[in-house]
């Protein structure tokens, strides 16, 4: 048995380096986040970079399976893929622990940084894939027209799926955090209702 919680580690590691990014990340900050000594952190992740890309896919991982869950959960495939955005403003504290890794990953990521750099996007396309399985489950359920494009949406979902991070992360809550919401799921439902129309 190891000498240290890996779970643990990799959470507190996924909220260190969300907080500071990889590059800002000193090995101290590690040792206090991680409550790791130097050479346990080594002998347990290898390096720092190591330590980040297994941050990084624990938080991908528990974003998608949180994606799978939420939808295994409903009857109706886009109404399912509405509430998600609802519920995730609705779990706002815990959103900004974690919002946008992959995006600030991306965002910080020089050309030389191909080695987390790469990963990141692989796991942003992967979620894309999850969407856009979302919306494909839709069309089969008769709730979108079948000539909708679900990748073209996935991308767009992604996408609004971003800006409530942003929006919870600059504070946005109450109203205004609702009709922020509305204005994104919107689209969608428009889509399914001039189908039915």
């Amino acid at each position: 048995m190891p000498a240290y919680d890996r779970d643990a580690a990799l959470e507190a590691a996924v909220r260190l380096f969300w907080s500071k990014g990889y590059h800002a990340t000193s090995l101290k900050d590690l040792e206090a986040a991680l409550n790791m000594r130097p050479g346990s952190i080594y002998a347990a992740f290898k390096s720092k970079q190591a330590l980040f890309l297994a941050a990084m896919e624990r938080y991908f991982e528990k974003m998608q399976a949180g994606f799978r869950a939420h939808m295994e959960g409903v009857d109706v495939p886009l109404a399912g893929l509405t509430s998600f955005l609802r519920a995730y403003a609705e779990d706002a504290p815990g959103a900004r622990v974690h919002a946008c890794l992959l995006l600030k990953t991306l965002l910080e990521a020089t050309a030389t940084d191909s080695e987390i750099s790469g990963p990141a996007r692989d796991y942003l396309n992967r979620m894309k894939a999850e969407f856009e399985a979302g919306f494909n489950a839709a069309k089969e359920a008769g709730d979108l027209p079948h000539t909708a494009d679900a990748a073209r949406l996935a991308r767009r979902y992604q996408a609004a799926l971003t800006a409530l991070q942003i929006e919870l992360q600059r504070g946005l809550s109450g109203a205004e955090l609702t009709a922020f919401v509305d204005d994104l799921i919107e689209p969608f439902e428009q889509l399914a209702r001039e189908d039915a129309s």
